[in-house]
């Protein structure tokens, strides 16, 4: 529950920035009616680790579960694919063809130095993807498995670093996408037959659409944090930042001007709030700056530690400890590391994230010491 006030621009302040990211991420009060709808508004959420990522819309879709989110990607509602930085994201069907358009220039630029050592050129891409093509044609869903099967018999080889290249190049030509899974397995689907209705931007529409789900997804942001979080080069997000900032405000603390959307109204939690995040969250890791969430680059440290370290507490919109989860047969057990001495109300706080996440997974979650 929350209290509904007014942000008074002219007396804000820095400890405003993690309230106002708080809504405007949809952590603060799941807002959004259905995976994607959350997705749409975020513009893209990272995904390279898929359970983490279906948590993070389930914080944000009011009274969602796993299986909702999972039926949502299954059925193509939401699709995964490499769109950025390079990395996984969620991505709506509607938009993912302009964010390719858009974004997959940069990232393979990016790769263009390991394809020449793993010798990957074009013409070997030219034959992998018509192969992957018709392998895949009349709504065919197969494995990285299948699909390797599929190269080596017109002979591609396919270690495993070759197959992954040869895989995310056609997802950023635009080829494939996420098909719905087999089990627990991932399986690739032809973008075409999975976004029958995707939309062709120009590229000064595609910019400022990209731009403008950035902010209004994630600020306050610096310009800085837009252009890491974007992959963009540097230019391009200045680009597309000028061509939407009219129709945001700003705030400038400490020599950071900060960008973000006009809201009339703002969501303010009455007590403690507390969530209980992956790190690959969008808020946590969509911002080249973390330092408004985050003291003495705590932050940085875990995210540097990659999948040895994937969850982080966070109260009142700051960075404060870590959690994991252990999978027991009828039960998740739950663990909290906070940084420092918790106060009682930030305890219950916590607790009910233990309880949300119990009913979001299905089983009941527990919290141990």
């Amino acid at each position: 529950m929350g209290i509904v006030r007014e942000i008074n621009i002219t007396n804000m302040n820095a400890s405003e920035i993690p309230r106002l990211r708080l809504q405007n991420t949809g952590l603060s009060h799941s807002p959004f009616k259905s995976p994607s709808n959350a997705v749409s508004h975020l513009g893209a959420v990272q995904a390279q680790n898929f359970a983490a990522a279906k948590w993070a819309l389930g914080l944000r879709v009011k009274n969602s579960t796993d299986e909702d989110i999972e039926k949502a990607f299954n059925e193509g509602t939401i699709l995964r694919t490499h769109v950025m930085r390079p990395t996984w994201h969620f991505v709506v069907p509607e938009d993912i063809r302009w964010m390719l358009e858009l974004t997959a220039p940069r990232v393979k630029a990016l790769l263009a130095h390991y394809n020449r050592k793993l010798e990957l050129d074009d013409a070997l891409f030219a034959r992998s993807n018509a192969e992957i093509a018709r392998a895949l044609q009349g709504h065919t869903y197969l494995t990285r498995q299948e699909l390797k099967t599929v190269l080596t018999s017109i002979g591609i080889e396919t270690d495993v670093q070759r197959l992954a290249h040869i895989i995310i190049w056609a997802e950023l030509d635009g080829l494939i996408c996420s098909g719905p899974r087999r089990g627990k397995q991932f399986t690739y689907a032809l973008l075409e037959e999975r976004a029958e209705k995707a939309k062709k931007l120009d590229r000064e529409q595609a910019l400022a659409k990209f731009a403008l789900n950035y902010f209004t997804g994630h600020g306050p942001a610096q310009l800085k944090d837009f252009s890491w979080w974007s992959g963009l080069t540097v230019k391009d997000a200045r680009d597309a930042f000028d061509l939407i900032k009219s129709e945001l405000k700003q705030a400038t603390f400490d020599g950071k001007t900060y960008w973000f959307p006009a809201h009339e109204e703002v969501t303010i939690p009455k007590s403690t709030s507390a969530f209980l995040l992956s790190i690959y969250d969008e808020y946590t890791l969509s911002y080249k700056d973390r330092s408004d969430i985050s003291e003495a680059r705590d932050i940085e440290r875990m995210i540097s530690m990659g999948n040895a370290l994937t969850a982080v507490i966070i109260l009142n919109g700051k960075v404060a400890g870590t959690w994991n989860k252990a999978l027991k047969k009828s039960k998740v057990e739950i663990r909290l590391n906070p940084f420092r001495q918790l106060k009682e109300d930030e305890q219950e706080a916590l607790g009910s994230e233990v309880i949300r996440y119990g009913k979001f997974v299905g089983i009941p979650a527990v919290l141990v010491k």
